[in-house]
């Protein structure tokens, strides 16, 4: 029988499907080195030069977040040592020690020695990586002596902030408090409109806080889960319905920083975003104390009586704040999920029904109570703009004075009866 030409004339079509197999894991090894490499090698670079590629950690903005960084590169280091020192061992072995159908086996027995050298490596790096590990965590979740105390509250899709304390102190009775809506138009969202450059990612009212200062966050929800995100701080905490959860972060450097709930919370969870802009100490006063007189300001307003347009000029833009993302901005709502305004039997009768809805909601529905939410003079232009715009005509001119009486109207009828 003529001799066969060379090792591969010899493999028979099993050793054929054997080397393949081999090839292809060894293409898979290459190519995992690789990514890693890479991926090493982006983590490495500075954070301006790194967030063009995208697939790295946002620039740290407070000591947890650099913290949580430098635990990042130092794990992925680790991570890249023991690619390097398992995978190439291991194809070599592939490669060197392969042998045709029928070989016989080599025959060995334990090392105990080694045995304990290979458990023991890994101990010890499972231990370099635990120990800055849990530094990190025991330090995000260290609350204590907080320049400020910020209350933040998930609702279905907005955010609220309340000022509670500065320095030690109580704000009092009264605190600043807001919501912070989506200001994103809504012709960008509807693909009218070219994108912004911070689509979906800017509001009408961010947190304002001042640098330099350990501000904790206290979060819980008024509804459903949400969870307070703003990767440049290093920070991501649930909100959650009837309990309290807390945080905190330090800023650096003056600038605005943005970041989103990151639980899934209904149909315009995407819709949430999260903007902190933190100003210098004297810059955080000045604004504390125009807060506080736009606060006087308000209640005077709210005394005032207005005229129809006057009123649906500043309901158009509070209802696009506000009720646009369910009833649409053309009142038409969403068959089956929400109603419609433009022709509804709410937005066209009594005006007290009207006001009821809006301040009390609907229990059961998406329908929110916005008593505590909205001004007496911001409830009273988005029902004027509601029941004289689109096809309504209903003509009514809905005062703050009448969302007042009928808000202490029902304030007296939930209240408990006196023996």
């Amino acid at each position: 029988m003529k001799k066969k030409d060379g090792w591969r004339q010899a493999m028979d079509a099993g050793s054929c499907q054997a080397w393949h197999r081999l090839r292809v894991i060894c293409a898979a090894a290459l190519s995992s080195c690789r990514g890693g490499l890479a991926a090493l090698a982006i983590g490495l670079l500075p954070g301006g030069a790194r967030a063009e590629f995208g697939i790295n950690l946002q620039p740290p903005a407070t000591i947890i977040a650099r913290q949580i960084d430098d635990l990042h590169t130092t794990i992925l280091w680790i991570c890249a040592v023991i690619l390097v020192v398992v995978f190439l061992p291991l194809v070599y072995a592939l490669i060197r020690f392969r042998r045709s159908r029928g070989a016989q086996a080599s025959t060995f027995h334990d090392n105990t020695p080694l045995e304990i050298v290979w458990t023991i490596i890994p101990v010890v790096i499972l231990v370099a990586m635990a120990w800055p590990a849990t530094e990190t965590v025991l330090a995000m979740k260290d609350t204590s002596a907080a320049d400020m105390t910020v209350k933040v509250t998930g609702h279905q899709w907005k955010w609220e902030y309340e000022y509670l304390a500065r320095d030690g102190t109580p704000e009092g009775s009264e605190p600043v408090r807001f919501f912070s809506n989506l200001a994103t138009p809504r012709e960008q969202i509807g693909n009218q409109a070219d994108k912004g450059e911070h689509y979906l990612l800017e509001v009408d009212n961010p947190l304002v806080v001042p640098t330099g200062k350990k501000i904790r966050v206290v979060l819980t929800a008024a509804d459903v889960i949400h969870s307070w995100w703003v990767p440049a701080f290093g920070v991501k905490q649930d909100a959650i319905p009837g309990f309290i959860r807390d945080t905190w972060f330090k800023v650096d450097e003056p600038g605005t920083y943005r970041g989103q709930c990151a639980e899934l919370c209904g149909v315009n969870h995407g819709y949430m975003p999260v903007v902190v802009k933190a100003v210098p100490p004297a810059e955080f006063d000045a604004w504390m104390a125009e807060q506080k007189a736009q606060r006087a300001i308000a209640k005077a307003a709210a005394a005032k009586t207005y005229t129809l347009a006057q009123l649906k000029d500043q309901g158009e833009k509070l209802y696009a704040t506000n009720c646009a993302a369910c009833h649409q901005p053309n009142g038409k709502g969403l068959p089956g999920a929400f109603p419609a305004l433009d022709g509804s039997k709410v937005a066209t009768g009594p005006v007290d029904g009207h006001l009821d809805v809006v301040l009390h909601g609907r229990p059961g529905t998406a329908m929110q109570a916005f008593g505590k939410q909205l001004s007496d003079l911001e409830i009273a232009a988005i029902l004027t703009y509601e029941r004289n715009a689109w096809g309504n005509r209903a003509g009514d001119v809905v005062q703050p004075a009448m969302v007042a009486a009928r808000r202490n109207a029902g304030a007296v009828a939930s209240a408990p009866a006196s023996n």
